[in-house]
This record gives C-alpha cells, sequence and structure tokens, in this order.
C-alpha cells in the first residue's frame, strides 16, 4: 500500500512531541514570517463536512503547502470520516493533513477503530507515547457490551485490586455508555440498572461487590 505524502496521522498522548514534529513539519512546508496564512488548526467536534471542504479548497500563501490540523480527531462527525477515507486514497497535492488522534482508548468503539485502521492503510503514522493501558471501566463496559460476563467479572475483579472503588467504576460505566451507546432505548435500559445498582449500595440493601456482579450478569443478559 502507497502511503500518501499529504496526509499524516498522529496517535498518542504526547502533546509535547506531537507539537515538537508539527513545528518541524511547518518548517519544511510553510515560508517564515508568514506561516499563518496557509495554516489552520480545527478541532473535530466544531466543523462540519461542507466548512472541511471548503478549507481543503483553500490555496497555500507563497508556501509549498497548506497544513491543516485536525486536533481530536477522534471525535469527527461519521459524515466526515467517510469523506476524509474518501480523500486520502488521492489527498491534494497542495494540502497537507494531520490528523491528530488523542484517546489512548479509541480501541473502544468498533466504527472508530476501524475508521483509524483505515487510515493507518494510506497515511503516514507517527505513534506518540501512551497513557498506561491497564484495566479501567471502559474496557469492562466494552466486555458487557460483548456479552462475555466471564471476562467482565475477571476485569471487575482486577479493578478491585488495583484500588477502584465501586462509584468510581459505576461512574465510568455511566460516562462510556453515555457517549457510546447509541441505540437511545439500549442506553435508558443500562443506565436505569445502573442507577438501580447504585441506590442498592448506597442504601445498603445490598453490599457493593455483590450490587456490581448483578448488574454485569443482567446487561450480559440483555
Amino acid at each position: 500500500m502507497v502511503k500518501a505524502s499529504g496526509v499524516y496521522l498522529f496517535i498518542g498522548q504526547d502533546s509535547i512531541s506531537k507539537e515538537a514534529r508539527l513545528k518541524k513539519i511547518k518548517e519544511e512546508f510553510l515560508s517564515k514570517g508568514i506561516e499563518q496564512f496557509s495554516f489552520d488548526t480545527l478541532y473535530a467536534k466544531d466543523f462540519n463536512l461542507k466548512q472541511f471542504q471548503e478549507r481543503l479548497l483553500f490555496f497555500p500563501f507563497k508556501s509549498p503547502k497548506r497544513i491543516i490540523v485536525i486536533k481530536n480527531a477522534q471525535d469527527l462527525k461519521e459524515e466526515i470520516r467517510d469523506f476524509i477515507l474518501r480523500y486520502i486514497k488521492k489527498p491534494f497535492s497542495r494540502v497537507l493533513l494531520v490528523l491528530d488522534i488523542t484517546s489512548a482508548g479509541y480501541d473502544r468503539e468498533e466504527k472508530l477503530e476501524e475508521f483509524i485502521h483505515n487510515l493507518t492503510r494510506y497515511a503516514q503514522v507517527i505513534r506518540f507515547r501512551e497513557e498506561p493501558r491497564g484495566v479501567d471501566s471502559f474496557m469492562l463496559a466494552r466486555q458487557i457490551d460483548l456479552k462475555k460476563p466471564e471476562y467482565a467479572l475477571h476485569i471487575l475483579n482486577q479493578l478491585y485490586r488495583n484500588g477502584e472503588k465501586p462509584e468510581r467504576i459505576l461512574g465510568g460505566l455511566r460516562y462510556s455508555w453515555q457517549k457510546y451507546t447509541k441505540d437511545p432505548l439500549e442506553k435508558r435500559k443500562k443506565l436505569k440498572h445502573l442507577l438501580n445498582c447504585d441506590i442498592d449500595i448506597k442504601t445498603g440493601k445490598l453490599k457493593a461487590d455483590f450490587a456490581l456482579e448483578k448488574l454485569i450478569v443482567k446487561l450480559c443478559c440483555f
């Protein structure tokens, strides 16, 4: 697979190293003193497809390239993702596109994981330091969604051994499902069971470890 010379994919959490690499790219492709006229920084949640397409049509000003950086690219809208996957197969020669993935847990959402995998087939990939990838509530939510109670319970026990509190585990599950569960009915059911579990713990009706185990088994049987 021939990589697209006009597309970079930054993956990782090390913002200092990212800025240093971006500085080198700007020094190589932008004329000194007028860099701002050929450089754009966009944030994934703040623009739509039409606005992005318009930026791609702009020409660089007295520089070899126009650079467009998309921050938090893991948050791109689906229609923009689809467009980018088509675009990177034949990018504009005058544009250098930098997609900055900042989420360490980008593989927690299947569609996003597939998007990044397809990007790596064409883009120049630069990986930066990631945050530690130990078990967490997002991984627990993922196994529950996959209907794997044994592995989900194993992760729960590991979280306990790591010193995680039940309220933090519940908070992580709530955040994960609010953010990544697309079906409104499924989301309501999950959050309702989550709330009932929280009430059982706070009122002393059930011990926290048993309440969480009960919640996991119930949700895996949806």
